[in-house]
């Protein structure tokens, strides 16, 4: 009896093992380029990660959710405008229309690393899991730069 379930428990995970990820893969054919996340001032508790994700599929797709090992928390965020303030804001997805390519740059659009874990200096890469809604994800690795305007306030801190 004890080996026979064995055997059929054996056979059950070679099977599966033969059989491809148990996630749907439509998101295959989202690609991340360019990906960079901004170095922050050491002590800032949080940093942000840019990239253009292209969906080449025919199907729409959408980014829920994105994942770090240098950040406590990872959100998807937005600015919009507030009582003539910009102001971000958490989300929950991030459209991927198909066929085009969706910009997550500085002032819109970003994926938000929340009590950052360790120092992210310029030149440094930070893994990035990215989390899609069929439940596929992709790993991105992204280096750390200073972006224009950062550097006068990093110097300005140390003043």
């Amino acid at each position: 009896m004890k080996r026979a379930f064995i055997a059929t428990l054996l056979s059950l995970s070679l099977s599966l093992s033969l059989s491809g990820p148990l996630v749907a893969a439509g998101s295959d054919n989202v690609s991340a380029k360019d990906p960079y996340v901004r170095a922050v001032p050491p002590g800032m508790a949080n940093s942000a990660a840019f990239m253009q994700l292209n969906n080449g599929d025919k199907g729409d797709h959408a980014l829920v959710a994105a994942e770090s090992p240098v950040a406590q928390t990872v959100e998807l965020h937005t600015h919009v405008q507030e009582g003539g303030m910009m102001m971000m804001r958490k989300i929950e997805k991030i459209d991927l229309p198909a066929g085009q390519t969706v910009a997550l740059q500085p002032g819109g659009l970003h994926v938000m690393l929340i009590g950052l874990v360790k120092e992210l200096k310029p030149g440094d890469q930070v893994e990035l899991t990215l989390v899609y809604e069929d439940g596929s994800k992709s790993r991105v690795s992204a280096p750390v730069k200073m972006i224009q305007g950062m550097q006068m306030q990093h110097k300005a801190m140390q003043h």
